[in-house]
């Protein structure tokens, strides 16, 4: 077996955001260990990612994000301040006073988008989607999301109007031509659009279920830093299309919505039988991040989003190998590091047992968060 990745100081310095005279000062004080090579020191990445998740839990839950001393951006939340519309208590996610979990298996998506817009969980229809004509080269699904509501933008001729009346409207508008960007046409309810858009041609339609609850479980969290981003345009007066595009540029990183993207390509490397631990460890050495798809700190044990998820994604024959890949590495990463499987991971695991790829997830969890 080939011996598991290790860091070099400056690497292990960099993931944790600290100066390397910092690191030998903890290694110094036994909190991390290193071994000596003829080449300099080098640290587990395991090892390195549970110190970093132990210091992360010590920190102040209303720390604010920043650039730590070596430049390098501090994984941590903006702050924990609870939106118009949810409330995390007790290890669960509440929509206005409902488990979100109830939620996703009473409602549909389109109701429950009535029910935060307008107060009442109504079948409201949302505008038929038509696809965009042409793909650009290196475009990524998320920058189609962007392009098709420009383009919606620039047919609306109430675009400005932040009517209550008129926003209702508006937004089932965004919401649709989201779908658009992702390749859905046609005007059945959005779940089903964005399935025929997302997977193969001919696919057995068994995960639009799954789909309709993944986008109602990721309607809001907390204060995130794209709901920050479409709350500072909304404040200037921006039209509603320029709030969620603001949104949409934020969430456009490793660290926010593209995060279920890596985790899916960190579950391939286990299903092509790659030992967990290696993948793991690979992973941290070649990214200098923490592991995509684990840990969320408003939650003390796994993310309720991602159990709802799973669950809905046990009996399907489709998902097992990729729901046994999540087995192993939350067993590696519970034990090694005390990080959960967030909802990154679980969008991952879904996109993958449907057969997307792996630039579905951030596209699903756009649509999904408009809403909100």
């Amino acid at each position: 077996m080939d011996p598991l990745p290790r860091l070099t100081a400056e690497e292990t310095a960099a993931r944790l955001g600290i100066k390397v005279e910092t690191l030998y000062a903890y290694v110094s004080r036994g909190s991390i260990a290193r071994e000596r090579t003829p080449s300099g020191s080098s640290f587990d990445p395991l090892e390195i990612e549970k110190f970093a998740a132990d210091r992360a839990r010590r920190r102040p839950a209303a720390g604010a994000a920043g650039i730590g001393k070596t430049g390098h951006l501090a994984a941590r939340p903006l702050m924990v301040l609870d939106t118009d519309i949810a409330l995390i208590e007790d290890d669960e996610l509440y929509f206005r006073g409902r488990a979100v979990r109830e939620l996703a298996r009473e409602h549909s998506f389109e109701q429950v988008a009535s029910w935060i817009w307008e107060g009442a969980f109504a079948d409201e229809a949302f505008p038929g989607s038509r696809p965009l004509a042409e793909s650009l080269e290196g475009e990524t699904l998320l920058d189609r999301l962007g392009r098709a509501i420009a383009r919606q933008a620039a047919e609306d001729p109430l675009r400005y109007d932040l009517d209550r009346a008129v926003l209702a409207t508006t937004a089932r508008r965004i919401v649709a031509a989201e779908v658009s960007g992702a390749g859905g046409a046609g005007d059945g309810e959005i779940a089903a659009r964005l399935w025929d858009a997302l997977v193969p041609r001919g696919s057995d339609p068994w995960g639009i279920p799954v789909l309709d609850a993944a986008l109602v479980l990721l309607i809001d969290h907390d204060l995130a830093i794209s709901t920050l981003a479409a709350r500072a345009a909304a404040s200037a007066r921006s039209s509603i299309y320029g709030a969620v595009q603001s949104a949409l540029g934020a969430m456009d990183s490793a660290l926010h919505g593209n995060a279920s993207r890596e985790a899916a390509g960190l579950l391939r490397r286990v299903m092509r039988d790659e030992q967990p631990r290696s993948a793991l460890a690979a992973l941290v050495a070649e990214t200098g991040r923490a592991v995509p798809g684990f840990g969320q700190p408003m939650y003390r044990g796994e993310d309720p989003r991602a159990t709802e998820i799973f669950r809905l994604l046990r009996g399907h024959d489709a998902a097992a190998p990729v729901l046994a890949a999540v087995a192993s590495l939350a067993d590696e990463m519970r034990s090694r590091v005390g990080r959960h499987p967030n909802i990154d991971l679980a969008l991952a695991a879904f996109t993958l047992s449907a057969g997307m790829t792996d630039d579905c997830g951030p596209a699903i969890f756009a649509i999904g968060r408009t809403v909100g």
